[in-house]
């Protein structure tokens, strides 16, 4: 399956259905009078996150969207059927933005949600709803509502517990293979990863969380270069990024501060979010090559530097588990704040 995380889509709401202009003319009924019935409402679009979607590849094929129109009224007191509604299913995380690609429309970021985008025309009213004791014979009907439109962006962002980033060609793919049971494509070239990958981590029966791996990051990636900054969006919602640094390049301070000015340029989120940083790759350095990479990075850093190896697994389980302690206390700090979310009385690991 292909993977699609942003699209434009063009969304109508149904009309609403034309009153009925008729008479009673019935043997034996001297005085008929009107009996027009109203039309029926126009369908409304709805919009609905759904678990199990991760792509909105759906939309690729399909950019129109059109709820239905009511019916009309008839004679005999008939009203019109209201139209059938149209309900678009995304996945969870996906946001709905207005055509100027900013303004938040929707954030369907818990399953099951759902939000009106349009509402449908109201029917029109038959000659039967005007008369009275001075005009006893309508001969008029309303026409009904027109309906709305719009055109809207549709923009999904991964729900993930943690984020993988880096430079390409720092192992973040090696990583996520031995952490998790993704088997996303792994080679010896950067840009190996050209679309968001998840892979879901079991430290042990009650201990799972979410890892996203995006493509990699480079130099001006903020203004374009690259990938640019088209997939930092998938790791917004985490609750802390594991940053990789491949230890067998030169000069892995250098590195560290690309993707963070990278990451600092996108967002104020990104920048203030807890970040584990981590040498990669250790197994094809000695070890006084790796303490001499770590020193250096921890000094400029201001942090401590752990180290792993995606190939051989060494330290991906602790590093692994502080990144999901971070997580726990995120999901614990959420539940306090919304005691009343339906979300968050489930029990918390």
């Amino acid at each position: 399956m292909k993977f699609l995380d942003q699209c434009k889509i063009y969304i109508r709401s149904g009309n609403g259905g034309g009153g009925a202009v008729s008479f009673r003319r019935e043997k034996y009924i001297e005085y008929g009078g009107p009996d027009g019935g109203d039309g029926g409402r126009g369908g409304d679009v709805w919009i609905e996150a759904m678990d199990g979607l991760n792509t909105l590849i759906d939309f690729r094929y399909a950019q129109h969207f059109r709820a239905e129109t009511g019916i009309h009224g008839m004679g005999r007191n008939r009203h019109g059927a209201a139209g059938a509604d149209i309900v678009l299913y995304v996945p969870v995380g996906t946001q709905v933005l207005d055509e100027d690609k900013e303004t938040l429309v929707a954030d369907m970021d818990v399953p099951g949600k759902r939000v009106m985008l349009l509402k449908g025309g109201n029917g029109g009213w038959g000659n039967d709803r005007f008369k009275g004791p001075i005009n006893q014979a309508p001969k008029h009907a309303n026409p009904g509502q027109e309906g709305e439109e719009r055109w809207i962006w549709l923009r999904l962002k991964l729900i993930a517990d943690v984020g993988l980033v880096g430079l390409p060609n720092a192992g973040k793919s090696t990583f996520l293979a031995a952490a998790s049971a993704a088997k996303p494509k792994i080679a010896d070239y950067p840009f190996t990863t050209i679309t968001p990958n998840l892979g879901v981590v079991d430290l042990s029966t009650n201990e799972r969380f979410v890892i996203a791996d995006i493509p990699g990051l480079i130099e001006g990636a903020s203004d374009g270069a690259g990938l640019g900054t088209r997939f930092l969006g998938h790791v917004e919602r985490t609750a802390t990024l594991i940053h990789l640094v491949d230890a067998t390049q030169t000069d892995v301070v250098e590195a560290w501060k690309t993707v963070r000015t990278e990451l600092e340029a996108y967002a104020d989120e990104l920048g203030d979010k807890i970040e584990i940083l981590a040498l990669n790759k250790i197994d094809a350095l000695d070890e006084s090559t790796v303490e001499m990479q770590r020193e250096a990075l921890a000094e400029a850093s201001g942090s401590e530097v752990r180290l792993v190896s995606g190939v051989s697994g060494q330290g991906v389980t602790e590093l692994l588990r502080e990144a999901y302690a971070l997580v726990r206390e995120r999901k614990a700090a959420v539940a306090k704040a919304n005691p009343e979310d339906e979300t968050n009385t489930g029990w918390i690991p």
